[in-house]
């Protein structure tokens, strides 16, 4: 009885020692088992090589946008976290004036790039390259990353061997890297992590720089070049792997070569976070809500904690992860992300000072971008703004199809494409979105400098020249016309009319022709460029100097190297269309046009226009608030109140007019006369003649009408009775007058 007692007494005594002594010989190995250690992980993307918080096109400061404003965010963020790392996910060195002047001069051999002069000052620790980082050439690319004093990874660029094996390849840079991280755990003991850093880039660079590029390297999916090498770092001793996509989320199902596929990435095992770009949006944000697998409170995707730090400096992207040492492994236990803004987004304050050390640091190149903008090349008769370029013919986009045609008549005299007629497409590039609502040109009536037309022309592509049938040229703008959303006439509701899915460097106006778009039509392709809807035709009235183009018929069309190429997907265009390559950027094209000219108008020509929807929708769109300026009295575009974002809101009316009648010629003549515009003895001479007119048109005598309302034109415009009637009714009767005419012709 007593030796059964003692027993259960003596057992759980036992146990409970055995649980607080360590077992001799491994106390250090129980204490690395319960480490945890707090890992910020902090992302800037897409800078463009905005450094300072500097507007080159408006020449003037901004709280917008800025390396150098980041910079505060990173310190900040840095001296939060007992342990931090800081990767850049590319699209550094083009992108504004200040990348095209240093490209421009080039990089001597030791010569640094401004953009690593501040980057280096920032520590970072790895760097993924971006597709904007080949539209200089790969030389300048790697004299430009040879001064960065952080590795840069890329997994999916290769060396074009040409034999057409792909298990010889050999990448063009360090696929991956696996930093031995020092950091501190929780209970103050130093720990190494193996972090592993492996990027991306679209692998449609072939098309967008195949000038650059074609016959150098070759490129890879994104998905299965991850597939391939992330079982390799794990191997190699990654504790964890953070995959740095150029890339946006892209689409939920798994496509081949996509452009935007970090959601795929998210379902590879072994990547334990994501820090991705190309996009220009901020990730977690409310842009990305009800998407399968996304949770905007975690900031993650499919699990996996990611962020996106919007672009040119905007944000700061953080992902502060925990990691639990698990024997020799370290496993992910918990996560959050975030993004931290500059400034205001509502006010435009900025939320943080710009760092000195960073603006001294460039301060040479930036002085020097400055002088070369400010230096001018001409004059305009009227002010070029982008406000409406979505939804009318615009001035922005004028200026650039005139200087691209003259340029590529000069081009094409006395080669076999002489004769053929010559068209241009351009885009308009600034035209709000994504980038905001002051991402709009403007340019006053006067002086234009070189900071003009690079607010003109934002990217550094080179004039190609296309040979094209009409059938072809009607393909290209049925892409195009994809900007819009699909409209039906019988709903009262408002609805919008621009597609803000679709971007707007893809909504090509060719100009030299005439043509209509029927929104009430689906659209053609997708923003993919897959043909969709066989049956849709939105161009209609397709015109060449007023006679309908002939399918057979060619063209010559004026574009740059990225559309040639196959940028955007359209139909039709993958480079091998290209018959004329100049060795001139379209920028340089424009400048030289206006040297030439001296003084140019910049009127759009109004070649292109919606087609009239029977009914009456209310159709609106997004501007600056800044458009209301440019709002015509007698147009189809009305101001609405303000919008979300700092945008505005507006309505277009493309309600099909009522044809004039002579009943409705005397209704308006009778209502001038009534307020005054139209005053004795004029009124009365006008009010005969339709009088007139109409008993003749009663007996059925309609060229004896005509001839009345022909007289009705004749003392209208007679210039003895200019005294006698306004501008305005003057203009508005002859339209009104010589439409009756045409209708009855």
């Amino acid at each position: 009885m007593y030796r059964q007692t003692m027993w259960k007494v003596i057992f759980p005594l036992m146990a409970i020692m055995l649980i607080f002594t360590p077992l001799e010989g491994n106390t250090s190995s129980a204490a690395e088992d319960s480490s945890i250690v707090n890992l910020r992980l902090m992302e800037t993307t897409d800078i463009h090589v905005h450094l300072a918080n500097y507007n080159y096109y408006q020449d003037e400061p901004t709280n917008e946008f800025g390396l150098a404003l980041t910079a505060t965010r990173i310190k900040e963020a840095r001296g939060e976290a007992v342990n931090s790392m800081l990767f850049d996910n590319g699209d550094l060195i083009q992108g504004n004036p200040l990348g095209d002047y240093v490209a421009r001069n080039g990089l001597e051999e030791g010569e640094v790039h401004p953009v690593y002069k501040a980057m280096n000052l920032l520590d970072y620790d790895a760097a993924n390259i971006g597709n904007h980082e080949f539209n200089y050439g790969i030389d300048f690319l790697k004299e430009s990353i040879d001064d960065a004093n952080f590795p840069y990874v890329n997994a999916n660029v290769y060396y074009d061997d040409g034999d057409n094996d792909p298990s010889n390849d050999q990448p063009f840079f360090d696929p991956y890297k696996i930093l031995h991280k020092q950091v501190t755990d929780t209970n103050g003991n130093t720990q190494t992590v193996d972090v592993g850093v492996i990027g991306f880039v679209p692998p449609q660079i072939m098309q967008w720089d195949r000038s650059n590029l074609e016959g150098k390297v070759i490129t890879k999916g994104i998905y299965e070049s991850a597939k391939k090498y992330v079982p390799i770092m794990q191997e190699q001793g990654a504790d964890i792997i953070v995959a740095i996509p150029h890339s946006g989320l892209g689409s939920v199902e798994l496509q081949e070569r996509e452009e935007n596929a970090t959601y795929n990435l998210t379902e590879i095992e072994g990547i334990d976070a994501i820090m991705f770009g190309h996009a220009h949006e901020a990730f977690p944000s409310e842009t990305f809500a009800g998407i399968p697998g996304v949770n905007l409170e975690k900031g993650t995707i499919n699990g996996v904690p990611s962020v996106e730090a919007g672009y040119w400096g905007n944000h700061l992207g953080i992902i502060d992860l925990q990691l639990e040492k698990n024997g020799e492994d370290w496993d992910v236990i918990d996560s959050s992300s975030e993004v931290r803004s500059i400034y205001n987004e509502e006010t435009g304050e900025a939320l943080v000072e710009p760092d000195q050390e960073i603006l001294d640091a460039i301060s040479e190149e930036h002085q020097a971008t400055l002088d070369y903008i400010r230096s001018q090349v001409g004059e305009t008769t009227a002010p070029i703004y982008s406000y409406f370029a979505l939804v009318k013919d615009d001035p922005s986009v004028q200026i650039v199809s005139n200087a691209q045609k003259w340029y590529t008549k000069q081009a094409v005299t006395g080669t076999e494409y002489e004769n053929l007629p010559i068209l241009s497409a351009a885009a308009p590039f600034k035209a709000g979105g994504r980038s905001g609502a002051g991402y709009y040109t403007y340019i006053p009536e006067g002086p234009i400098a070189i900071k003009n037309v690079a607010d003109l022309y934002v990217y550094p592509n080179t004039l190609k020249v296309v040979k094209l049938t009409g059938k072809e040229i009607h393909q290209w703008l049925e892409m195009s016309a994809g900007q819009f959303n699909q409209i039906d006439p019988n709903i009262s509701e408002p609805q919008a009319l621009v597609d803000l899915g679709f971007s707007t460097y893809n909504f090509d106006v060719i100009d030299g022709l005439t043509y209509e778009i029927d929104v009430t039509e689906p659209s053609r392709y997708n923003n993919d460029g897959e043909l969709i809807n066989p049956n849709a035709q939105r161009i209609v009235n397709l015109q060449y100097n007023g006679e309908p183009v002939e399918d057979s018929q060619e063209f010559l069309v004026a574009t740059n190297n990225y559309r040639a190429s196959g940028g955007g997907n359209f139909p039709n265009l993958d480079g091998s269309q290209i018959v004329l390559s100049p060795q001139i950027q379209n920028r340089q094209v424009i400048i030289q046009y206006i040297q030439e000219n001296g003084t140019i108008d910049p009127s759009a020509d109004g070649n292109w226009s919606f087609a009239a929807i029977e009914g009456n929708p209310e159709l609106i769109f997004q501007s600056s608030p800044d458009a209301q300026e440019f709002i015509q009295s007698d147009g189809n575009i009305s101001y609405i109140g303000e919008g979300a974002n700092g945008f505005a809101k507006y309505a277009i009316d493309l309600a099909a007019e009522e044809p004039v009648t002579l009943t409705s010629l005397q209704e308006d003549t009778a209502a001038y006369i009534a307020d005054g515009s139209v005053e004795h003895p004029l009124a009365v001479q006008l009010k005969n003649k339709l009088k007139q007119a109409a008993h003749h048109m009663d007996k059925g005598h309609q060229q004896q009408a005509v001839k009345k309302v022909e007289g009705f034109l004749k003392h209208l415009n007679n210039k003895a009775m200019g005294k006698f009637i306004t501008a305005d009714a003057k203009e508005a009767l002859n339209a009104s007058a010589n439409e009756l005419l045409e209708n009855w012709k």
